[in-house]
């Protein structure tokens, strides 16, 4: 029996206490149109998370696409929606500082939910200023939860090892059954640090391969939504990205059917340590 309960209404409870939906619209090389559009249709498809960065140059169309939105339907308030943005690079703590701060007013939305460290390129010394820069953001109200992105086991080791005042709720990472990193989420789950999967469909190379087609037509279901479930039933956030409104709305179609453990195994078991983007896990 399908588990009703995934769905783009779920939500996942995060270490410190509070929650985010369990599947996000990724804004990964989208113009700033593109952004605004694709926002639009996925709010008016049940969306609620979106997932932005100051490398992506579209803070600002994302926000105010979703500030739109909510005066037309004023039924739908801030609280409602999880927006995560990211920075660009690690620097000293006053220049991170003031970059957050810089993302809070472009997007527009008054505070960012979620804000991540988006690489661990800059060395030990850096990742930790701009981690400190992050818990002083939260604590001035301008953040709510701070998390990380492309850090491998290290990473998360020397982070931890300074016993901050804040830890990092999410690591942000490619995985899809063609890149399982199971080391390195299963670190992250030990952790309690959420895994949100980014490129979670492969960026398309592999929707047509012969495991996926089968699969896909056993659950009768697309590619994308069985990559999708996949994700999900081994307990991460997906980041699905797409600038086509059929294609936003069928990628979150994941709540009538559940994938048995056979064939998560089967999927689990094509990993290739596929990269489909740039990989700074073992950044120095």
């Amino acid at each position: 029996m399908a588990d009703q309960s995934l769905s783009l209404a779920s939500r996942i409870k995060l270490n410190n206490g509070s929650t985010m939906p369990h599947i996000h619209l990724g804004v990964y090389l989208m113009s700033g149109s593109e952004a605004s559009k694709a926002v639009h249709h996925a709010l008016d498809a049940g969306y609620r998370g979106f997932d932005s960065a100051q490398m992506y140059h579209n803070e600002k169309q994302v926000g105010h696409a979703i500030l739109d939105y909510m005066r037309q339907h004023p039924e739908l308030k801030r609280e409602d929606i999880h927006y995560t943005t990211k920075l660009a690079s690690n620097g000293d703590y006053d220049t991170a500082r003031r970059s957050i701060t810089q993302s809070v007013k472009e997007c527009g939305l008054g505070y960012v939910d979620l804000f991540l460290l988006h690489s661990p390129y800059g060395g030990k010394e850096k990742r930790l200023e701009s981690w400190r820069a992050i818990e002083a953001a939260v604590k001035d109200g301008e953040v709510r939860v701070g998390g990380v992105s492309n850090f491998g086991e290290k990473h998360i080791d020397e982070l931890l090892a300074i016993n901050p005042s804040l830890k990092p709720d999410v690591n942000q990472i490619e995985v899809h059954p063609f890149n399982t990193r199971s080391k390195l989420t299963a670190h992250c789950q030990k952790n309690d640090i959420v895994v949100e999967a980014y490129a979670p469909l492969a960026r398309a190379l592999r929707m047509k391969h012969p495991t996926i087609v089968e699969l896909a037509k056993k659950y009768g279901c697309t590619s994308g939504q069985l990559l999708v479930r996949w994700s999900l039933q081994h307990g991460f956030v997906p980041l699905p990205k797409s600038v086509k409104k059929e294609r936003i709305v069928e990628n979150a179609g994941i709540g009538g059917f559940s994938i048995d453990d056979g064939d998560m195994k089967k999927m689990d078991g094509l990993d290739e340590y596929l990269v489909t983007d740039w990989d700074p896990v073992d950044a120095a």
